[in-house]
């Protein structure tokens, strides 16, 4: 084949190759049409899926554009046309299970020994639990100090986590504890009113105060508060006799229609040898409360008669007496109370210590000076009580040492003197100082307050006891 063939005939052959590529075959092959709507699934105008889709060229209005654009410029939607991030829900709320119950409650009972950390051990919670709770704050530090009997509510879940707290600090306060959001104990305490009742109760004395007290229902709390109203004028130890009588009314406190604890007295009578006195108890609007007779005067004297509990008086004033220990004629300027060993010495009016330490034959002694005419001395104490010194100023009441038998002494006892002007007087004889009586801004109101109390204790009859456990 010469030369001008062969060129000839690959011009020939370009020139098809050429044709078959810029000509379409006569019957094209079928192609999927590919078109995306740009609205809502079966949306108005929106053909069924069956319906055959025809291309679209339209443009995107411009709240899908804003929806298929993110922050950052990426695209963002979810083939809908919504935004992802619109449908993703929002981090302050997040979405929970509809059904899943909260964890329920346990209680567990404080037994003799147990501290807050052998509750929890018991209650499958870890050393962590208590260290957290402990260190909320206060008032949640009270659980260091739980007594038998006391009862704690925990809330703890499947996985044994402790998730909420309930604890009884008192009948009117609760002690609520949860996390909050970060995990973080929150304590918070719950506040009741409690109903305040009124109830009576009486009786007569057949061998001591406290046996007819509870004989008549009263509480020990009860009984030693109406010791204690009267005892500026009735020495409890050695002035009862048989058929004394006494009537009290008093408050009970209730929460949901239960009876919670006994409250104040608020009124009493105590009828000693034939003589009645009264009490009425009187809060000012100022919030001071104290008892007061009919009249208006203090039940509270300047002076207790006895600065002790005491068993019997061992040795009475007696300025002929002999000396238990010399075998000589010495005088008794005072009067001895046997009290066991340790039992509390009271300062039987407010005043200035003036000597404190051993004293001769007195052994450990206390002399207090009240205003200008009054000394009381206390002897043979066991010891004295911590933080005072010469020089201090002690209130009526306030422990100034402990019974004991130091010096010269046959036994645990305290010897108590009152002297007048220098004199020594007998303490349980002596005219004490008058009453305050109440301050004239308040006498109306204190008439008010007590003429229902007065008439309560004039209706009450012998025959009418009320037991305080009712």
């Amino acid at each position: 084949m010469n030369k001008r063939l062969k060129t000839g005939l690959l011009v020939t052959g370009a020139a098809l190759i050429a044709a078959a590529l810029i000509a379409p075959p006569s019957n094209p092959p079928e192609q999927p049409q590919a078109s995306r709507s740009l609205a809502l699934p079966d949306a108005p105008g929106v053909p069924p899926a069956s319906a055959p889709m025809r291309t679209t060229t339209s443009l995107p209005d411009a709240d899908t554009l804003m929806n298929r654009v993110s922050d950052n410029g990426r695209d963002t939607t979810d083939g809908s046309g919504l935004s992802a991030r619109a449908n993703r829900p929002v981090a302050s709320t997040p979405a929970q299970p509809a059904d899943t119950p909260a964890p329920e409650w346990r209680v567990e009972t404080v037994r003799n020994g147990d501290n807050l950390a052998a509750v929890f051990q018991r209650a499958g919670l870890s050393a962590r639990d208590v260290h957290d709770v402990v260190n909320a704050g206060d008032p949640a530090n009270q659980l260091t100090r739980l007594f038998p009997g006391d009862e704690l509510y925990l809330q703890v879940r499947d996985d044994e986590d402790l998730v909420g707290l309930r604890y009884a600090m008192s009948p009117t306060r609760t002690l609520h504890m949860t996390r909050d959001a970060t995990g973080d104990w929150q304590p918070r305490v719950e506040t009741v009113e409690l109903e305040r009742r009124t109830a009576e109760a009486e009786g007569r004395i057949a061998s001591s105060l406290y046996n007819a007290g509870i004989e008549a229902g009263l509480s020990d709390r009860l009984i030693m508060e109406l010791a204690g109203i009267f005892g500026w004028d009735i020495d409890f130890a050695l002035d009862l006799r048989r058929n004394d009588s006494f009537v009290v009314v008093y408050e009970t406190l209730h929460r949901d229609g239960q009876k919670v604890r006994n409250g104040k007295i608020l009124a009493a009578e105590f009828v000693n040898r034939g003589e009645r006195f009264r009490a009425l108890r009187y809060e000012t609007p100022e919030g001071e409360s104290n008892y007061y007779t009919p009249d208006g005067r203090s039940m509270r004297k300047a002076f207790l008669r006895t600065p002790t509990d005491f068993t019997r008086v061992s040795s009475e004033f007696n300025p002929d007496r002999v000396h238990p220990v010399y075998g000589t004629k010495r005088p008794h300027r005072g009067t001895d109370y046997a009290a066991p060993p340790g039992t509390p010495i009271k300062a039987a009016g407010d005043g200035k210590i003036i000597e404190r330490g051993s004293k001769g034959g007195y052994g450990n002694t206390v002399v207090l000076k009240h205003g200008t005419r009054y000394t009381t001395l206390y002897a043979h104490m066991r010891r004295f009580a911590n933080g005072h010194s010469v020089g201090d100023r002690v209130k009526q009441g306030e422990i100034i040492g402990y019974v004991g038998s130091t010096g010269l002494s046959t036994g645990p006892h305290l010897h108590y003197e009152f002297r007048v002007d220098g004199t020594h007087r007998n303490p349980r004889t002596v005219d004490l100082p008058g009453a305050q009586p109440i301050a004239e801004r308040y006498r109306d109101d204190f008439e008010r307050q007590t003429a229902t109390l007065i008439a309560k204790l004039d209706g009450l009859s012998p025959t009418r006891v009320a037991q305080a456990g009712d």
